[in-house]
C-alpha cells in the first residue's frame, strides 16, 4: 500500500515534528545543564520520535487502531526510562530524569496529533517543575540537614615522639 500522505500534509506535519524538536530540547537543555544521564540529545530524540511514531500511526496505517501505537510509545518510553535510573544502595538516583523523558514523549506526541498549545503548555509546567523546584528542594534539603564542619588535622613532625610531645606539653602547663 502505498503512502497516503501527501506532500502538502507532510510538510504541515513537519512543523509539527520541528515543534517537538524544540519543545524537547527545553527540557534536555535543563538536564544537561543539571549533569544528567539523559541530556539534551536524549530528550530532543525522544520527543521527535514519540511526535513521529504519532504521526505514522495516524497518517500512514489508514484504518488501523492509532492508540495501540500511543500505548506502545507509553510503554517503550517506560522501558528506556528504566535504563536511565540508576540503583545505588542508600537510594536511586535519576528517577526525575527519566520521568522527564516520559513527559518529553508526551509532549512529542501532543506535537503529533497538533495539539500545540497543550505540547507548549506541558513544557511549560515540566520546565517549571524541574528547574524552580529544584531551587525550593536544594533550600529545604539545606534546612534539613545540620551543617558540617570538617575538623581540622594536627600532623605531628615524624620526628617527634608523643612523649616527648606530652612532656613539653605538661612542662607548658606547669608554668
Amino acid at each position: 500500500m502505498p503512502l497516503t500522505i501527501s506532500l502538502e500534509q507532510q510538510v504541515m506535519l513537519a512543523i509539527n515534528i520541528t515543534l517537538a524538536l524544540v519543545l524537547s530540547s527545553i527540557i534536555g537543555m535543563n538536564r544537561g545543564r543539571s549533569n544528567k544521564s539523559a541530556g539534551l540529545r536524549t530528550h530532543m530524540l525522544t520527543g521527535t520520535g514519540a511526535c513521529v511514531f504519532t504521526i505514522l500511526s495516524m497518517y500512514a496505517f489508514p484504518g488501523s487502531e492509532s492508540a495501540r501505537v500511543a500505548a506502545n510509545i507509553v510503554t517503550g518510553i517506560g522501558f528506556l526510562g528504566g535504563g536511565i535510573i540508576i540503583q545505588k544502595k542508600d537510594g536511586a538516583l535519576d528517577v526525575t530524569t527519566a520521568a522527564g523523558v516520559w513527559a518529553t514523549a508526551a509532549i512529542g506526541m501532543a506535537c503529533g496529533v497538533g495539539a500545540w498549545f497543550l505540547a507548549s503548555y506541558v513544557t511549560l509546567a515540566v520546565w517549571v517543575t524541574l528547574a524552580l523546584l529544584k531551587r525550593a528542594k536544594v533550600f529545604n534539603d539545606a534546612e534539613a540537614k545540620p551543617e558540617v564542619v570538617p575538623a581540622q588535622a594536627h600532623i605531628m613532625h615524624p620526628k617527634l615522639d608523643t612523649n616527648t610531645f606530652l612532656a613539653v606539653e605538661q612542662k607548658i602547663a606547669n608554668g
